[in-house]
């Protein structure tokens, strides 16, 4: 079945009117926190339909609105809604009674409190960021559990997220989303080291492309990525070692030497970064030259090898501009000195 709807939400002193759906018991958004609007009248555009069912639903009359995007929601039970999303900051009269549930204005930083769809979060990042119109497409499972969206056209990263005792949530997040919340999740982290005639080690380190969305320019492990959403910790060290560097890797290339957590909050491209990780992390087995490495642009500017020793006291002392965390570094060290 394929529907075509409105849904729009009206901002007014630094809150959005949220509509939270309690009083019909056969809701597909039952309990969930939305804005308002419905389903096209014959021959409406999308324009008349959201005007008439925000006037039905809350007695208001929009005078200044914006058609922001259109939204593919694919409910994985058989429903597939086109949904064109609209933001208002101007209208007239009196907030009525809503037969579908109770209207609220909530300030926009609470709205992520309330119990919202999780793609309704990957839009209401985009409208918060003033992201152009924009086409994103939704895919749920038909129990309300997202498991896939595009924007543009283009797949966006879930992640899954989890418990603060690192068991899996069941939640399934998408990586911008993430990083703005904060929420925790599965990383791998890959090291490449090399014993040199002399006897010293060094590590191999990549220099993050520019426009990474944390830490840009800076120098990093050897090879890490997230972890997709049903991933298994050696299967994204086999993907993203492959995308990043160009290594064809088996199960067998790698040592496991343990997890860590990582946490910190910063800035990049003036948007607020909120990161927590739980890594695991590996060491790469097998010989690599640098001159053979496949550079994934996008992610990597260059490579270096360098001493661990100076590497170590560089991380310190910070005159080595890196996102290192040094308690992983030693837990490196500590591989390096028992095996290497």
């Amino acid at each position: 079945m394929t529907g075509l709807s409105t849904l729009c939400y009206i901002e007014k002193d630094g809150k959005y009117l949220m509509l939270h759906r309690v009083k019909k018991e056969h809701d597909v958004n039952k309990d969930k926190w939305i804005g308002v609007g419905g389903h096209f009248e014959a021959d409406e555009s999308p324009e008349e339909c959201i005007l008439r069912e925000v006037r039905e639903e809350t007695g208001l009359t929009l005078t200044s609105w914006r058609y922001r995007g259109i939204v593919t929601f694919v409910s994985g039970d058989g429903v597939t809604e086109y949904m064109s999303l609209f933001t208002a900051d101007g209208f007239t009269g009196t907030l009525a009674d809503c037969d579908e549930g109770v209207l609220e204005w909530v300030d926009k930083e609470k709205v992520w409190e309330l119990n919202l769809w999780e793609g309704d979060k990957i839009f209401f990042l985009l409208l918060m960021r003033n992201v152009p119109f924009f086409s994103l497409k939704l895919v749920y499972d038909g129990h309300g559990r997202l498991v896939s969206a595009a924007l543009n056209g283009k797949a966006m990263e879930l992640f899954e997220i989890l418990n603060e005792d690192k068991t899996k949530s069941g939640i399934i997040r998408e990586r911008n989303v993430a990083h703005f919340l904060g929420s925790l999740h599965e990383t791998v982290h890959m090291w490449i080291v090399r014993r040199m005639p002399d006897g010293r080690c060094e590590v191999l380190l990549q220099k993050r492309s520019a426009e990474k969305d944390s830490n840009p320019g800076c120098y990093d492990i050897s090879s890490a990525g997230h972890m997709d959403a049903g991933d298994t910790p050696i299967n994204a060290a086999i993907r993203e070692i492959g995308e990043e560097l160009g290594i064809e890797a088996g199960p067998e290339d790698f040592v496991y030497i343990g997890a860590h957590y990582g946490s910190f909050d910063d800035e990049f491209h003036g948007r607020p970064f909120h990161d927590r990780e739980w890594s695991h992390v590996f060491i790469y087995r097998k010989p690599v030259r640098e001159e053979d490495l496949i550079l994934q642009k996008s992610e990597i500017e260059s490579v270096r090898w360098m001493d661990y020793g100076e590497c170590r006291r560089r991380i310190e002392n910070g005159t080595l501009e890196t996102c290192i965390y040094s308690d992983e570094f030693d837990m490196v060290g500590d591989y390096i000195r028992r095996n290497i």
